[in-house]
């Protein structure tokens, strides 16, 4: 039995929760200079407000007294802040706070039975595509990648096989230089590089494959999620996307005109709703995991070859000084590499790669040595 104490105390909490929301978002209309999105905050006000009504109506009917609440410290704080350097000063913070509490209602029968959970979630998906660019200038690629369709993948995939290789050598170089400050052979240590290559690249390939499995099922769950909405709710998620192309900078009448024909179609409806609130392609879902895994495996094989390699030929102090030039060589090249995406200067990037390079490979020749030294007697 729920215990009506607890009840008014959840109440009493949900209201001031929707008192700070409503207070923040009457403040973020009134400091927008752009009379569409300022709208959008203005309707996402009066939302909040019925919500807070709701909550008054729960304590009242609960035998509560409904209290005359203000504004809490943070979003008095963060209301001065959007008064005095504007709504995009704040946007993030929003945003970041949406997507905490967007799920606070979904254990709560009374707030499911209203359908506060799924307005909740519609707008964290909002105050996410305000923040997510500038809806002042919304066009080309910023308005592309807010529709989901173009995710800029090329540096991402730069980066990721910069660093899945430099995972390689790092690991691998680290391990060989384990191995050879125990003072083993160099058939030994030959073996010893050729397993911790293989190992690591199967590890990096099949965490990378869960990663992105997982991702996929995600995208799949929230799609499912609009689906039911979309059956259940079609008015609401109609309304919804109105506001998204408001806040992509539409007016509203246009917002409104371009959501009532692209809810007709509940394919149509479905695959745009995905796009538009969920950043995510239904055709894609964010890759395929296989590519990944396989991708992983051998950006990390490449990296490590480069430790083990000299053992093939050499063997000894020649090998190990070999395998030290050589993994310096690439290390030096990625950190070069890295200025890509840091904007930093070669010699900087590339000095300072190479220098944590060694640093772990000379902890792990010392301790190797110590543990050969130990063992051996």
């Amino acid at each position: 039995m729920t215990d009506p104490k607890a009840s008014r105390a959840r109440w009493r909490a949900n209201l001031q929760g929707e008192i700070d929301s409503a207070a923040l978002y009457h403040t973020l209309a009134k400091a927008e200079t752009n009379p569409d999105i300022a709208k959008v905050y203005s309707k996402l006000a009066a939302i909040e407000e019925a919500h807070a009504e709701f909550w008054s109506s729960r304590l009242r009917a609960g035998g509560g007294i409904v209290p005359v609440l203000r504004p809490d410290l943070r979003t008095q704080a963060l209301r001065w802040l959007a008064r005095h350097f504007g709504p995009r000063f704040v946007l993030p913070t929003v945003n970041t706070l949406e997507h905490l509490d967007s799920g606070q209602y979904d254990k709560q029968p009374d707030a499911a039975a209203a359908g506060l959970p799924a307005m909740e979630r519609s707008h964290a998906r909002i105050i996410e595509a305000l923040a997510g660019s500038n809806p002042q200038v919304l066009a080309g690629g910023a308005l592309a990648r807010l529709e989901g369709r173009h995710r800029g993948i090329g540096s991402n995939a730069l980066r990721a096989a910069v660093l899945g290789a430099n995972d390689g050598l790092c690991s691998n170089l680290s391990l060989v230089m384990g191995v050879a400050g125990a003072a083993l052979s160099g058939h030994a240590i030959l073996v010893t590089g050729l397993a911790g290559l293989l190992a690591g690249a199967c590890s990096m390939a099949m965490g990378e494959w869960l990663s992105v499995n997982t991702a996929r099922e995600s995208n799949q769950r929230q799609i499912d999620v609009e689906a039911a909405e979309l059956e259940t709710v079609p008015e609401e998620e109609k309304e919804e996307l109105a506001l998204i192309y408001q806040a992509k900078g539409l007016p509203e009448a246009q917002a409104k005109a371009l959501a009532e024909r692209l809810i007709a179609n509940k394919e149509t409806a479905l695959d745009t709703l995905a796009r538009e609130e969920l950043g995510i392609d239904p055709d894609d879902l964010g890759g395929s995991p296989w590519t990944a895994a396989i991708a992983s495996f051998f950006l990390f094989a490449l990296g490590a070859i480069f430790p083990v390699a000299p053992f093939f030929f050499v063997a000894g102090s020649t090998a190990v000084l070999a395998s030290l030039a050589l993994s310096g060589t690439i290390l030096f090249l990625i950190g070069a590499g890295t200025t890509l995406f840091t904007g930093r200067g070669i010699l900087f990037s590339g000095t300072r790669q190479l220098l944590i390079g060694y640093a772990a490979a000379g902890v792990t020749f010392a301790i190797g040595h110590l543990i050969g030294v130990a063992i051996g007697g």
